[in-house]
């Protein structure tokens, strides 16, 4: 791209013209006849001599600008028009591909071209161009906003993606005029994100390709290696693939099939990855070649299965029916592999010549052939619903790396196919779980998930799915994500919608609990919130910088801002405006008073793990920047560490009537004999207590040291457990664990 963005089209940028000679012409040249010559073969008149106008608006506007290679720039938007010329889109997207760099590159705007060329055109130049001026505090930041944007237009607009796929296309077929790093990081990004994306879409040979530019320029020295052995190997083989060939053109007649047959030789770079996956070298990857074979119709292509399967024996395990079961990106095709000649594994494919225009095309499909309406529109609907679903990951995902990092897990290709109990079939990533199955039904559905039932049998929600499995969810009204399920889940849509909602409601307790301590603080001062007029909050919010007074409560219950410090600068806003804000109310401090806890309040209040604090233990509360506030016991050794900072310290105590369960931890250390786990486990459930955990140590051959996490409503209960335990006759000691101490 060039280095100077200014516009061509300024008097002082353009040409001197000769009255007397030539017409000036922007083209002159350039060789634009191929891309006139696919171009014509379906466009309308009016539309041509528009193509025709943009051509000379391109490259107009890219005078002067030149390619890292030498040539002049505009070279690049033709060969891009042209690529889509060959798919057949209509002369808004080919506009749109002659005028891709020109908002990027020169001072030309939107507005300039949506008068020239239309609105549909100069939107669709809009989501193909990278963002201007972006604020971002790195690299990757700005990359991460850039796809964002491009993802959020190509959900709006297919078009917007076929053309930024064909941009890429050119420039990694002359990503060789570039400096090696730049190489690198190129190629990086189309086989991390460019190449999945024609795959997603089902642009087969566009996919094979970058994914073949990728490799050559990120790792040259393998490729070259690679491309040497296969043409060594080609020669070697060539015999046996020709008997092949002939074999099945012979027995296909013989059974009645008409078909067209041809042999394949396997991408290098899937040579490549099959050899990394398995751990082979190039001489134990034996299935290089395959075979397509396309036929008229569908029954047909189980009759060639049928034919092909007497002739050779198949691998067991490598028969995939994708008619039946089509894949995400709407391909459709029998594969199976068969043992044929010397042993020599052998890869076919089955289809019908409509399933070959989709698996090469892809959603190009819809302007090259149109006359398979039925078969296109399927594709159709599986593309927007996959394109609608990037608007979900976009309302679900907290920031666009965020939303980059959903994509990226969302575009690999599903492996699984699991049906619902009504037989529905949802595609998912290899390694997926329930819970994913869950979010994949609905997003309702996996919020309240619970529990499930695989194959009819009750299992848990991580669960990996295998192919064929019949998958039942089954909710609670009163069920919420958990935190664990992240470390599980394999679909962007499941992990984009448990973190939204974890920072939802994060964010509602943090607000509750941050209006609770300003509250408590404000007493201090004599002042309550209820008793803050709106003046008051609009002079300090002033102040502070903040819209609204839910960001302060946010804050506070984070962490970010001490109640203390909010409370004492609201009280100066009262100072200073005078006490008539407060009508006329005198104001008097009073005690602040402790702060309730019940600890149910969800994540913006936890309860210590390294000390296990449960009602009717003195507490302490404090405030962790950016995670809300902790409850320890009033004597935890952890609490030394911010004894400088008592800002920071709450005084909490326990809500009265509280039923819930507590963890506490205890040890008990007995005669180390039969049946001595089960007796103390009975004492423990006789007094409704449950036990969480329990783990033993046994070194010595006397006595046996036993840790339990019990769960316990209270201290009172706790002692009342304790005591029963102590009862137990081969009970020697029994302690309650303090902070730090080994269990």
């Amino acid at each position: 791209m060039a280095s100077e963005h200014v516009s061509p089209l300024s008097e002082s940028n353009s040409p001197a013209i000769d009255p007397l000679s030539e017409p000036y012409n922007p083209l002159a040249g350039i060789d634009v006849s191929l891309l006139r010559t696919r171009a014509s073969a379906y466009l309308q008149a009016d539309e041509m001599a528009l193509l025709e106008s943009a051509m000379r608006f391109s490259a107009e506007a890219h005078a002067g600008q030149f390619r890292s290679s030498g040539e002049p720039y505009v070279s690049h938007p033709i060969a891009v028009t042209e690529m889509l010329a060959e798919w057949h889109l209509d002369h808004q997207a080919l506009i749109a591909a002659m005028l891709h760099d020109v908002v990027e590159d020169t001072a030309i705007t939107k507005q300039a071209i949506a008068e020239a060329f239309g609105r549909v055109a100069a939107d669709l130049v809009d989501g193909v161009s990278k963002l201007d001026k972006i604020e971002a505090h790195s690299q990757e930041e700005a990359q991460a906003e850039n796809f964002r944007k491009m993802f959020l237009a190509m959900a709006r607009d297919v078009r917007v993606i076929l053309i930024k796929l064909a941009d890429r296309i050119h420039n990694m077929r002359t990503l060789a005029a570039v400096r090696p790093q730049k190489q690198r990081r190129i190629a990086r990004e189309t086989l991390e994100i460019y190449a999945p994306i024609a795959n997603r879409l089902g642009l087969n040979n566009v996919f094979c390709e970058l994914q073949e530019l990728s490799f050559r320029h990120l790792h040259p020295l393998r490729y070259e290696v690679l491309t040497k052995a296969i043409r060594a190997a080609r020669g070697n083989r060539r015999e046996i693939v020709g008997k092949l060939l002939v074999t099945i053109q012979e027995r296909l007649p013989q059974w009645q099939i008409e078909a067209d047959v041809w042999g394949r030789e396997k991408h290098i770079f899937s040579i490549y990855q099959k050899m990394v996956d398995k751990r082979l070298s190039f001489s134990q990857v034996l299935d290089i070649y395959g075979f397509r074979i396309v036929v008229k119709d569908v029954p047909t292509c189980y009759l060639a299965l049928g034919a092909l399967h007497e002739l050779y024996k198949p691998v067991p395990g490598k028969f995939k029916d994708y008619i039946a079961i089509p894949k995400a990106n709407g391909y459709q095709s029998l594969h199976t592999t068969l043992i044929g000649p010397y042993g020599m594994p052998v890869e076919i494919q089955i289809r019908t010549s409509e399933m070959h225009h989709v698996a090469e095309s892809g959603v190009a499909s819809h302007w090259l052939y149109k006359d398979s309406a039925e078969r296109l529109s399927d594709l159709e609907q599986r593309t927007h619903s996959w394109l609608q679903s990037l608007i979900e990951l976009q309302s679900a995902s907290g920031d666009s790396t965020e939303f980059l990092e959903h994509v990226k897990i969302d575009l690999f290709p599903g492996d699984v196919f699991v049906f619902s109990p009504k037989g529905k079939i949802f595609s998912l990533p290899r390694g997926a779980s329930a819970v994913d199955f869950a979010y994949a039904v609905h997003t309702d559905i996996g919020n309240r998930c619970v529990s499930c039932k695989i194959n009819g049998d009750l299992m848990p929600l991580r669960t990996e799915l295998k192919n064929g499995d019949q998958v039942e969810i089954i909710t609670a009204a009163h069920a919420n994500p958990n935190a664990n399920w992240l470390t599980y889940v394999r679909t962007g849509k499941a992990r984009a919608e448990i973190r939204h909602f974890l920072k939802t409601s994060q964010q509602d307790e943090s607000i509750a609990l941050g209006e609770r301590l300003l509250g408590q603080a404000l007493r201090g001062h004599g002042l309550t919130l209820s008793t803050l007029p709106r003046q008051v909050w609009d002079k300090f919010l002033r102040e502070v910088g903040s819209q609204e007074k839910q960001e302060i409560f946010t804050d506070i219950g984070l962490g970010k801002r001490l109640p203390a410090v909010v409370a004492k600068r609201l009280a100066l806003v009262v100072e200073a405006l005078g006490d008539e804000y407060l009508q006329g109310r005198a104001i008097k401090p009073k005690t602040a008073g402790a702060i309730q806890i019940s600890g149910g309040e969800g994540m913006a209040v936890q309860l210590a793990r390294c000390c296990h604090p449960i009602p009717g233990d003195p507490i302490v509360g404090l405030l962790r920047k950016g995670q809300g506030m902790e409850v320890h016991l009033s004597d935890c050794p952890n609490l030394a560490r911010y004894r400088a900072d008592r800002e920071r310290w709450v005084d909490v105590e326990w809500e009265a009537n509280n039923d819930r369960m507590f963890d506490v931890d205890i040890r008990v250390i007995a005669e180390h004999q039969r049946g001595m786990l089960a007796k103390i486990a009975a004492v423990i459930s006789e007094n409704q207590a449950n036990i969480q955990h329990v783990s033993m140590d046994t070194e010595s051959s006397v006595h046996s040291q036993t840790y339990f996490t019990l769960q316990v409503t209270d201290r009172q209960h706790l002692a009342q457990v304790m005591r029963a335990i102590r009862r137990v006759p081969q009970v020697l000691r029994i302690t309650r664990l303090k902070a730090n101490e080994q269990k």
